[in-house]
């Protein structure tokens, strides 16, 4: 015979009901979401209108057509993910009293501008859709970060000799160096001055002369003197030539995409395998850039387990790709 629950006594039910409606009348009503904010992270506000900047930053890298909803949403996605990121590790580094100088960052804004002729740095900019203060506040808190990892993570990383030699022996092909090769080259634009050349090189004149009179390359300054290299580091066509012939050696007249080119090979070097005490260094900076990588993870693990999150889908919803009206997101 089965037995089945009973069902609570009337008045029992009542009761319960009436506690349940009690403690509904005297919760506060939620307040309405702040269109304005996509996330939260501890309490501070990640601004729907920085956010959609961003996002247009992002999708104009991409360099793609107008993008669906639907294509738009991993973007979202990943710029949240991002965003909350950045934000923790900048909270974390604020409780742990870390900043950097504005001298600091005057050397980090040297680097970048030193790569670049002033008019192409500020086109660069203008392409990321980026002022130079946002720049520099960005390079700033790039900065500060790298600084907590250094202080506060990569400070817990150490490498025993016995991880050393162990990797070194899972991975002894990583460290052979390959057969190089030392060649010189001389290109001109046509067939018949390419002749013309070799002609001048059968009668005695020397390579390295002749390349820096006539070779188009931006080596014909060091007399077409590519140094040494690696199957695989130049053109297949210079490999195919290079790599087949002897020391001393100049070939014939080879035709590619840059012109018409005549090739001398000055030497090889044979490849061979690096023995553990010439590849300790390596070895060492591959470990600890993996344990450094690991414990990077780990921490902003960490921070995100404890952090408070919130995020607003219907504003992160909204959000179509496009910075809104600055009147609609205004702070």
């Amino acid at each position: 015979m089965h037995s089945f629950p009973t069902r609570p006594p009337p008045l029992l039910l009542a009761l319960a009901l009436g506690a349940l409606s009690a403690m509904g009348c005297h919760k506060p009503p939620e307040a309405e979401p702040d269109a304005n904010v996509v996330a939260t992270v501890n309490g501070e506000a990640i601004r729907r209108a920085e956010f959609e900047q961003d996002l247009s930053r992002e999708l104009a890298s991409a360099e793609a057509p107008e993008r669906t909803p639907e294509e738009i949403e991993p973007f979202k996605r990943a710029l949240l993910d991002s965003l909350v990121k950045r934000l923790l590790l900048l909270q974390e580094a604020k409780r742990q009293n870390i900043s950097v100088t504005p001298e600091e960052v005057d050397r980090q804004m040297l680097r970048l501008t030193g790569d670049y002729p002033t008019e192409s740095f500020s086109d660069a900019l203008a392409q990321g859709q980026l002022s130079l203060a946002e720049l520099r506040a960005r390079e700033s808190q790039r900065l500060i970060i790298e600084k907590l990892f250094a202080n506060h993570v990569y400070t817990r990383v150490a490498v025993t000799e016995e991880e050393l030699r162990a990797y070194f022996a899972a991975h002894e092909a990583d460290f052979q160096e390959p057969e190089q090769v030392h060649a010189a080259q001389l290109v001109v634009k046509g067939l018949d001055e390419a002749k013309r050349v070799q002609a001048q090189l059968r009668s005695g004149k020397k390579f390295a002369d002749l390349a820096r009179r006539y070779s188009l390359s931006a080596d014909a300054k060091v007399g077409g003197d590519l140094g040494f290299f690696p199957r695989g580091q130049m053109p297949p066509a210079f490999d195919a030539v290079v790599f087949s012939m002897r020391p001393g050696q100049v070939s014939d007249v080879v035709s590619t995409e840059y012109g018409y080119h005549l090739f001398k090979v000055i030497a090889f070097k044979p490849g061979r395998k690096h023995d553990f005490a010439e590849a300790r260094g390596q070895v060492e900076a591959k470990i600890v850039a993996l344990k450094q990588a690991q414990a990077q993870e780990a921490f902003e693990k960490e921070l995100r387990e404890k952090a408070k999150i919130w995020v607003n889908e219907a504003a992160l919803q909204a959000i179509r790709g496009r910075p809104a009206p600055q009147a609609t997101v205004a702070k």
